[in-house]
């Protein structure tokens, strides 16, 4: 199976957290050790531990293995803005290579890391590098959530055809209801699944407890 994948979205608020979660526990269910990284995160609140970001948390306590929190978000800001724009504001430069340091110790200890990128496919990381070089230096397969909200098909398609202008591979794809619901979201589920070519690994409803990976592995089918 692969060692791991990358997860990245049509936009910001799309899902992706969720869905790495249910990634996460769709593959323990297949039997298989796994943990998770966010490498990157804004939005973070302060701890007596240090700058904690709750999507971090959530994918730390998924994990097959207990990770210390630092390898599994070694990048995280204050405010709720674009990642290079926070770094700034620290003094901090985001690194690809750490980031890769990182992964490669993990993969060390589990079967499969679940990757989770920033906002969407490229948004910069620093002044010459965008989550799409993050996912590239990692050479892991890409899966694409796609938050199911107007405009939703051209966002899709227009990354998925990034993701392969990047030489990665589009592993597959997730749609993701998100609120306030799409009427007739199916349609568009439908219209994506004829052009994007990539398999569709579910369809995730709106969910109440947004932190159940278990709820969202119920509605995936991952093929490994």
């Amino acid at each position: 199976m692969n060692r791991g994948f990358f997860i990245t979205g049509t936009d910001t608020e799309v899902g992706k957290t969720l869905c790495t979660l249910g990634l996460m526990a769709r593959l323990q269910q297949l039997g298989h050790t796994v943990v998770g990284m966010k490498p990157v995160a804004s939005g973070c609140r302060e701890t007596p531990a240090g700058l904690r970001n709750a999507d971090a948390l959530l994918i730390q306590r998924q994990g097959s293995v207990m990770i210390d929190y630092d390898t599994i978000n070694p990048y995280r800001f204050y405010p709720a803005i674009a990642p290079h724009l926070a770094a700034a504001q620290a003094g901090e430069r985001i690194k690809v290579g750490k980031i890769v340091e990182q992964f490669i110790r993990l993969k060390r200890q589990t079967d499969c890391v679940v990757v989770e990128g920033v906002g969407g496919w490229l948004v910069p990381l620093n002044d010459e590098e965008t989550v799409a070089d993050l996912a590239v230096a990692l050479q892991l397969p890409v899966i694409l959530v796609v938050g199911l909200r107007l405009g939703c098909i051209n966002h899709a398609l227009l990354t998925a055809e990034s993701i392969r202008a990047s030489g990665c591979t589009l592993g597959g794809w997730v749609a993701n209801c998100v609120p306030p619901e799409m009427p007739d979201y199916q349609q568009s589920v439908a219209a994506l699944a004829r052009r994007l070519e990539a398999p569709l690994l579910g369809v995730t409803p709106l969910l109440a407890n947004v932190d159940d990976g278990e709820a969202v592995a119920a509605h995936l089918q991952l093929l490994v």
